[in-house]
């Protein structure tokens, strides 16, 4: 058991530094105000790496649990065709004092450090972020499911939820 756990965080290093965002050089110089804005964005924000199943609460008081993944073949009606894809339940919690609005959530899935498509795929049940429109109540929750296009292969997959943008993250990683 001693051997495996620095191999487990190894192996959590490796799939953590993947999903991260390269830094920008220090000698760029911002060519507008809203890439200085952009700028400070990224520098100010925060990624704390979780476990898929675990939960993680944000500043705002914002509570967020992702399941872990789960592989399917996406329908012949799904949007991108994708041999492959893999869905997440997503829930969030509201314990602060104001409403949240669900369309200032960002989700971005991270396969191969590159950019995953999200799949929609209204046959079984996979239309995105429906609920986008709605404002989460102080004290309530909401479920969503999302699913994004994988290779057919095992690989290196990162989920990383923003409540905000240019706040904290949580990033979800692991083998999918």
């Amino acid at each position: 058991m001693r051997t495996l756990r620095p191999a487990l965080a190894a192996c959590l290093l490796v799939v953590a530094t993947a999903c991260t965002t390269p830094a920008a050089s220090d000698d760029a110089s911002p060519s507008s105000e809203t890439s200085e804005s952009s700028e400070y964005d990224k520098r100010m924000s925060t990624e704390h790496t979780v476990s898929f199943g675990k939960d993680y609460q944000f500043v705002s008081g914002i509570t967020v649990a992702v399941s872990e993944p789960k592989s399917f073949r996406p329908s012949s009606a799904a949007y991108p065709q994708s041999d492959r894809a893999v869905s997440f339940d997503i829930s969030l919690y509201n314990d602060g004092q104001q409403p949240y609005q669900l369309s200032q959530l960002a989700i971005e899935g991270i396969v191969d450090e590159q950019q995953a498509k999200q799949v929609v795929d209204a046959t079984q049940g996979f239309n995105g972020l429906n609920e986008a429109d709605k404002d989460l109540p102080p004290q309530r929750n909401v479920r969503m499911t999302v699913a994004f296009a994988v290779p057919p292969e095992p690989t290196s997959f990162c989920l990383r939820l923003r409540p905000r943008t240019g706040s904290e993250a949580a990033v979800y990683a692991g083998s999918v």
